[in-house]
C-alpha cells in the first residue's frame, strides 16, 4: 500500500500574508491600536514581508501624540530578532554575558579572543559582550560599556531598563550582534506621522522630531538638531535613486503618493518620506514576487516546433 502523503493545512481565508480578516481587525484594536489607514498598513505590509508574528511578541507598533498627528514607532522585539536569526543558514548561537567590576576581563582586538573569569562578589555591571556565531564565518563580538546604554533609563522605556536593567541590556547586546552576524535588515524606530487625529494614548517616543512653526531647526532626542529642508532634500535623493535602481518610473511614484497619502509631493512631511521610502521598496519586492510567477510558467519556453515534435516521436 502506498504511503499517502499528507498536505499541510492552507488557510483559505488569509486576506493580508497569512493574516485574516479577524486577526487584521484584532490587530488594528489592540496592538495597533490608534494607526491611521496609512500606517496600519506599513505595520502590517512589514509583517508579512520580514516574517514577523506580532501575536508572538516579534514586533511592536507604538503609536503617541505627535503636533502633525498619531505618530507611530515600530520596534522588534529581542524574540523577533532571534526568530528571525534561528532561520538563517549556519546559525550557531549566540552567547551573551555581563562584566561585573569585580570580574577579570580582557579581549584582544587582533585574535577576538576573550578572556571572562567571574570573581565573587561580582559587583555592579560594567559592561556586557554578545557573541553571535554562524558556520563558515567569522564571529560577530559586540562588546559595550554601560555608559553606552546610559541614555536608555531616560528614554521611553525606562520604566523597564530601571527594573531590569541586567535583561535589557543584555537583549539589546543580543539584537546588535545578531542584526551584524545574519544580515537581519529591519529598520525600526523611524517615526511615521499619520494624517488624521485619532485619539490615542500618548508615548513618549524614542527618537522625536518636534517642528515647530517658526524655525528651520529640527530638534531630535539627545540634543542633535537637523535642519528639515536639508533633510527633506537628502529623503528625495534617495528616493529617485530608489526608482532608478529598481526600474520604476515618476508615475510609479505619483501613484504611490495617492494611495498611501493623497497628496501632492511637496505637502509630504519628513516621517511620510521615511515612510514613502518603505512602500517603494514593499512596491519593489511585490513586483519581484509577480515576476517571478511568471517566470515559473512562461509560455515561450513551452513552444515546440513541429519538426522537433515529429522527431520525438518513431511514426511509420
Amino acid at each position: 500500500m502506498s504511503k499517502q502523503t499528507q498536505l499541510a493545512p492552507v488557510n483559505t481565508q488569509a486576506v493580508v500574508g497569512n493574516f485574516t480578516q479577524a486577526e487584521l481587525d484584532t490587530l488594528k484594536a489592540t496592538i495597533a491600536r490608534g494607526t491611521t489607514n496609512e500606517q496600519f498598513a506599513l505595520f502590517v505590509q512589514t509583517c508579512v514581508n520580514s516574517g514577523l508574528n506580532p501575536f508572538l511578541n516579534h514586533i511592536h507598533c507604538i503609536v503617541y501624540n505627535g503636533k502633525e498627528g498619531p505618530t507611530m514607532s515600530i520596534q522588534i522585539a529581542v524574540e523577533g530578532i532571534l526568530y528571525l536569526a534561528r532561520r538563517t543558514e549556519g546559525y550557531k548561537g549566540i552567547d551573551c554575558q555581563l562584566v561585573h567590576e569585580n570580574d577579570e576581563f580582557k579581549f584582544n582586538a587582533t585574535t577576538k579572543e576573550i578572556k571572562h573569569e567571574i570573581g565573587f562578589p561580582r559587583g555592579k555591571v560594567i559592561g556586557g559582550y554578545a557573541i553571535a556565531k554562524r558556520e563558515g564565518f567569522d564571529d560577530v563580538i559586540v562588546i559595550m560599556e554601560v555608559n553606552e546604554v546610559e541614555h536608555m533609563l531616560k528614554g521611553r522605556n525606562a520604566h523597564m531598563w530601571k527594573e531590569w536593567f541586567n535583561d535589557m541590556f543584555k537583549k539589546h547586546l543580543i539584537k546588535r550582534a545578531a542584526k551584524l552576524q545574519y544580515g537581519i535588515e529591519i529598520a525600526e524606530d523611524e517615526p511615521v506621522s499619520g494624517n488624521t487625529l485619532d485619539t490615542t494614548p500618548s508615548y513618549e517616543p524614542r527618537q522625536r522630531i518636534d517642528i515647530t512653526p517658526n524655525t528651520n531647526i529640527v530638534e531630535v532626542d539627545e540634543g542633535e538638531f537637523i535642519d528639515p529642508e536639508a533633510e527633506s532634500k537628502k529623503l528625495w535623493s534617495e528616493i529617485h535613486e530608489k526608482l532608478q535602481q529598481y526600474g520604476m518610473t515618476k508615475d510609479d511614484l505619483k501613484q504611490l503618493i495617492i494611495k498611501h497619502f493623497n497628496k501632492k509631493p511637496n505637502e509630504l512631511t519628513l516621517q511620510q518620506l521615511v515612510a514613502l521610502s518603505k512602500f517603494i521598496d514593499l512596491e519593489h519586492q511585490n513586483r519581484q514576487s509577480s515576476a517571478q510567477k511568471q517566470e515559473v510558467f512562461d509560455p515561450e519556453n513551452l513552444q515546440v516546433s513541429f519538426d522537433e515534435f515529429e522527431e520525438s516521436f518513431d511514426i511509420e
